[in-house]
């Protein structure tokens, strides 16, 4: 399968620019506004990972691996929409929902991201509908941002989107990358210049105020097996 593509040099010439022969990109998207407008639109593709980054229209066709990524997916979402939903301190949206961040030059689709009422009731966020369907995008500076990386997406999640996520002020940015037999998982806070990022086998989340590691298994057909792991951040074991 294809890699993720940049599609750069902004504005382009006239004409639609084909991507794998699956994607066009018209000729009047030349900024943010207009790829936004573009992908509120009808005719905004319904395949493929489609980003707007600083300039930049990045574009990944390529298929979605079962075990290292869709499945890490669903135990993040199973953790952490459960303790949204548990603690009533925001939203947490699993992959699907675009994020925006105008000053940033950054429109994307991370794998999950969480919105505290905090950040919605001092207008930092803010959750908006689409002209076609209804709530379908994040704008502003979500408290936490998450990234599951692939092979089409490696120079996408550990260098481009960092930087603008610290950008965008994003508190916390959770980078996950299950390809190999050990997973990596680290979540950064952000501070003056980048995001910290600490060498610990938990992970301590200030946003939700606990601590969460990957614990990687092997299930009975031989295929890998990921647990989020999950304590409070004061617990004695800590």
């Amino acid at each position: 399968m294809s890699e993720t593509l940049p599609i750069p040099s902004i504005p382009r010439q006239r004409g639609r620019v084909v991507v794998a022969e699956s994607v066009w990109i018209p000729e009047w998207i030349d900024d943010l506004e207009s790829f936004r407008r573009w992908a509120d639109s009808p005719d905004f593709p319904d395949d493929g990972r489609i980003s707007y980054l600083e300039g930049e229209i990045w574009v990944d066709v390529s298929m979605e691996q079962l075990f290292t990524h869709n499945a890490v997916k669903s135990e993040l979402a199973r953790v952490l929409h459960g303790l949204a939903k548990t603690d009533r301190q925001g939203y947490f949206f699993t992959d699907g929902v675009r994020l925006s961040h105008l000053a940033a030059e950054l429109s994307t689709v991370p794998d999950g991201l969480f919105v505290s009422n905090l950040g919605l009731d001092a207008g930092r966020v803010e959750i908006r509908s689409g002209r076609v369907h209804g709530h379908t995008e994040i704008v502003g500076s979500p408290d936490v941002v998450i990234e599951i990386v692939s092979d089409s997406s490696v120079e996408k999640d550990t260098h481009h989107l960092p930087q603008l996520y610290h950008r965008a002020n994003i508190t916390e940015y959770w980078l996950i990358d299950a390809r190999t037999p050990t997973v990596s998982f680290t979540i950064g806070t952000r501070t003056s210049d980048a995001y910290a990022r600490p060498g610990t086998d938990w992970q301590s989340s200030a946003i939700f105020a606990r601590e969460f590691r990957f614990v990687q298994e092997t299930d009975p057909r031989g295929y890998p097996d990921l647990t989020l792991e999950t304590r409070l951040a004061n617990s004695p074991e800590s």
